[in-house]
């Protein structure tokens, strides 16, 4: 079972907020901003309270309030100037911190709110490479310090989802214009994180060709019955931590002897940590790796 995370240390609150552990110190001590707990051993541990007040200070500061001036405000209003700034300025900066903030207390309308402003002056495609993909980055370095716990990710994840099917499906009650090729995007075997792939089927759909997305955790076998119905296949895949890297070059040896043959256009395509690993593996035509989505995007 997932817990959620309760308690704070200063280098925890330096990771979310982005202000030094010795700058939070100088705050506490010369205006009283926080009030941590201490530990029997003396150390310093901050509530979830406390956390959603320095990051709401935090986007105060970086608005342009100076921290005297900020010490000032009443602590009930700190967080209704913060959601005024949010709903006024959706400047990239401010809205990672506000989808952070969002994501700490599990607030979905903070999440809506900061979505819609940035909507109101961006393309969703621009929402996701200038604010979300930063944001899923930063979060990647959160989660790898035990800064945040799975249920933060999970509820965070989920939302970025919902965004990417609602403007999928946008696009899917249209007829595909390009009818060349058929992309098919899959995850392999142990692979559950689907976040990239789906935005990838999003970016794919938008350019007018058909799609077919199969998801996580699909063995090659299972892959076999989408020859029945299309010649030009392209399959898409992330390797983020499956196949290893020693059963890399035996993934690619049963890809081509099940799905290879010279009736059909069958290929393959990957993106993923996974990639840097098959340079030194020689490749058939068919299959080809990627260091971004928009590598693969603009190849198509």
């Amino acid at each position: 079972m997932n817990n959620v995370k309760k308690d704070f240390s200063i280098r925890d609150l330096e990771n979310l907020s982005g202000i030094k552990a010795h700058t939070i110190r100088i705050w506490e001590k010369r205006y009283n901003l926080l009030e941590p707990e201490r530990t029997s051993t003396n150390i310093r541990t901050y509530s979830l309270k406390s956390l959603q007040k320095l990051l709401n200070i935090t986007l105060l500061y970086n608005t342009g309030y100076k921290i005297s001036k900020i010490a000032k405000i009443p602590e009930t209003e700190i967080p209704v100037m913060v959601r005024e700034i949010v709903a006024q300025n959706s400047e990239k900066s401010h809205a990672i911190n506000a989808f952070k903030l969002a994501m700490v207390n599990f607030d979905q309308n903070l999440f809506f709110s900061t979505y819609n402003s940035l909507l109101s002056e961006r393309s969703f495609r621009e929402i996701f490479y200038e604010v979300f993909i930063p944001l899923m980055t930063e979060l990647g370095l959160l989660w790898q310090t035990d800064t945040i716990s799975p249920s933060h990710e999970h509820f965070i994840t989920h939302l970025i989802k919902q965004k990417i099917f609602i403007n999928t499906e946008k696009l899917q009650v249209l007829e595909p214009t390009n009818t060349e090729k058929v992309f098919v995007l899959y995850l392999p075997e142990n692979e559950i994180h689907e976040l990239g792939l789906l935005y990838l089927n999003y970016e794919i759909v938008l350019k007018g060709y058909k799609t077919i997305f199969l998801g996580q955790s699909m063995p090659i076998s299972n892959l076999i019955d989408l020859k029945k119905y299309y010649d030009n296949l392209f399959f898409i895949s992330y390797f983020t931590v499956s196949p290893t890297k020693d059963n890399l070059k035996d993934y690619i040896e049963e890809f081509s002897t099940t799905l290879v043959d010279s009736e059909s256009n069958v290929n393959l395509w990957i993106l993923g940590r996974m990639v840097q690993h098959l340079e030194d593996i020689n490749l058939p035509e068919h299959i080809k790796t990627f260091n971004s989505i928009e590598q693969l995007t603009s190849g198509i």
